[in-house]
C-alpha cells in the first residue's frame, strides 16, 4: 500500500476536467469519473478481482487483489497516467505473492540448465540472468557455491 504521485497535466485524456460549480456537481463528477477509471483498469487486461476506484478531484484510491506485485503495479501506473490524475492511494492486495528462490550453483550448471530445471525451458536462462545483475555480467560467468536469484513466472 502506498500514495504515489503522477504529473497531473500528463497522461491520458480520459476522464475529461469540467469545473463543477457546487457540492453536488462535484459529488456526481467524481462519481462519474471513477465509473471512467475503473472501466479503464478493467480493460486494461491486468487481473483483479473486486476492483473498485473512488476518484476525489486529482486523487484516485484503489482498491482490490491480485495475484502478483506485478499486476499490482501495473494497477497503480494504469490509473496513475491519466490526466488530471496527481495521486493514487494504492489499496490493493497482493493475495498470494510468490517470491522468488534461490539456487545454489552446482558443477556443471548453466544458467540454461538452470532454466531448463526450474522453467522447463532452457531459452529462459536470460530471465535469471537479468535477475541477478548487477552480480552476473556475463550469462556464462557463474560459479559452483554461487547464490542467485531465481524469479517466478
Amino acid at each position: 500500500m502506498g500514495l504515489f504521485s503522477f504529473l497531473k497535466n500528463a497522461g491520458a485524456k480520459l476522464l475529461g476536467r469540467e469545473a463543477a460549480s457546487n457540492e453536488v456537481d462535484v459529488a456526481a463528477d467524481n462519481a462519474h469519473r471513477s465509473t471512467l477509471l475503473k472501466s479503464v483498469i478493467e480493460n486494461s487486461g491486468v487481473a483483479i478481482e473486486n476492483l473498485d476506484v473512488e476518484v476525489e478531484g486529482d486523487k484516485v484510491t484503489v482498491y482490490g487483489q491480485t495475484e502478483c506485485i506485478e499486476d499490482k503495479e501495473k494497477i497503480v501506473l494504469v490509473a496513475g497516467n491519466v490526466e488530471g490524475i496527481a495521486t493514487v492511494d494504492d489499496r490493493v492486495s497482493v493475495v498470494a505473492p510468490v517470491q522468488s528462490r534461490f539456487h545454489e550453483v552446482k558443477s556443471g550448471d548453466t544458467l540454461s540448465k538452470i532454466s531448463k530445471e526450474v522453467y522447463g525451458d532452457a531459452m529462459k536462462y536470460n530471465i535469471i540472468f537479468e535477475a541477478n545483475q548487477p552480480m552476473l555480467t556475463h550469462p556464462d560467468k557463474i560459479y559452483p557455491g554461487q547464490m542467485l536469484r531465481i524469479p517466478n513466472l
